[in-house]
């Protein structure tokens, strides 16, 4: 008689402003189909109610997410790492564009795996992002020859201090649509289905984005993510600019297609002028339909590096930044990214976005899934 449950080695970890189960590639079963029901099983999808009672999601985006990690298949890399979104209402798992959040604790676990040797006083990881096909550099602190939790550092929706993780994301643009700019334009004017159209811009640094004037949907900028929840209005017609843009630059084949099977890009951001010193621009983001807590970590380098980009939205909104790097406000504090912009044959680039973040070990063991989930998959 099978057994009821089947069980998998996995780690659940936070990184940055996400948390996720963190497998290796050689403990999952064969198959994309298998994968997928396995991710969903174990984090509680679909759940009809939003919770992800029956798993260990947390009932947000940020909190339904899942890593593999396995050899390189590059040469200039250390680890591969690809990226699953899991739904919270579907089982439909999203493999285009990474989790910068989640980057950041490739790398420890990476070392406390015994992935990667590392010793002395820090590690360097070059991680490979398969979604993406970008490298990241991490580097952070090692203690004991495993990665430091405790530090100084302080991130911004996560509470008390950690040990630093320095995330270099080389080449970022294109990462899903392999340009820069997916549409060749700074700005432009985007017809949305069922709503008036708007001026965005959309660039593709680290992950796609379509940026727009918090002002042009009715908002001041400065709504708390639970009054955007509370605002179904706006929620609809984020979606809706989020599935146009989709379908503009290439990611989905129509509004169905954005709607049913690419759900959580391009992110979607909200842009207002800064209201505290030192910061360049106020961000509201949004993807999967749900307004982020923080900002999502590969959306705030996009941002960023459209900030530099002279006609953007976010470079007609946003104080002018003196140096390279800039700070962006969010819901729960700011978050600082600095990007190098540069002319390659008369066309913008960008050489590499690097932030901080921070990222910690929560559990270790197995996790259980129903056999039933897996079965005929």
């Amino acid at each position: 008689m099978p057994a009821p449950q089947l069980s998998f080695p996995a780690v659940y970890m936070r990184g940055g402003t996400s948390r996720a189960l963190f497998f290796k590639a050689a403990d999952l079963p064969a198959g994309r189909a298998a994968q997928d029901a396995l991710f969903c099983a174990a984090l509680g999808t679909p759940d009809p109610h939003g919770r992800q009672l029956d798993g260990i999601g947390g009932g947000i985006s940020s909190l339904s997410k899942v890593a593999v990690i396995g050899p390189p298949s590059r040469p200039d890399a250390d680890v591969d790492y690809t990226f699953a979104q899991v739904p919270i209402d579907s089982t439909v798992v999203q493999y285009k564009g990474n989790c910068g959040n989640i980057s950041s604790a490739v790398g420890p676990y990476a070392v406390d795996e015994g992935l990667v040797q590392a010793s002395g006083s820090s590690a360097t990881v070059r991680i490979h992002n398969t979604n993406t096909k970008k490298v990241i550099v991490a580097t952070f602190p090692l203690e004991g020859g495993r990665a430091a939790v405790d530090g100084d550092f302080v991130l911004p929706g996560v509470a008390g201090t950690a040990a630093p993780v320095r995330l270099s994301f080389l080449e970022p643009g294109g990462a899903a649509t392999g340009s820069l700019l997916p549409t060749g334009r700074l700005a432009e004017r985007l017809d949305v289905e069922g709503h008036a159209s708007v001026e965005v811009s959309i660039v593709d640094a680290a992950n796609p984005v379509v940026m727009l004037a918090a002002e042009a949907l009715g908002l001041h900028g400065g709504e708390k993510p639970a009054e955007l929840d509370a605002n179904p209005g706006v929620i609809a017609w984020c979606e809706a600019i989020r599935c146009a843009t989709a379908v503009r630059i290439g990611l989905a084949g129509d509004l169905e297609d954005a709607r049913l099977r690419v759900r959580n890009l391009p992110l979607v951001a909200l842009l207002s002028p800064p209201t505290a010193d030192g910061s360049h621009v106020r961000v509201r983001m949004m993807s999967s339909g749900q307004p982020h807590r923080a900002t999502p970590l590969t959306g705030g380098m996009c941002v960023a590096a459209a900030v530099h980009l002279a006609g953007s939205v976010a470079s007609t909104i946003a104080r002018r930044p003196e140096g390279g790097d800039v700070v962006l406000e969010h819901p729960t504090g700011t978050l600082r990214v600095a990007a190098t912009l540069q002319l390659r044959d008369g066309r913008p680039h960008v050489a590499e976005t690097a932030v901080y973040r921070s990222a910690r070990r929560l559990m270790e063991g197995r996790v259980y899934v129903p056999a039933s989930k897996l079965h005929g998959v």
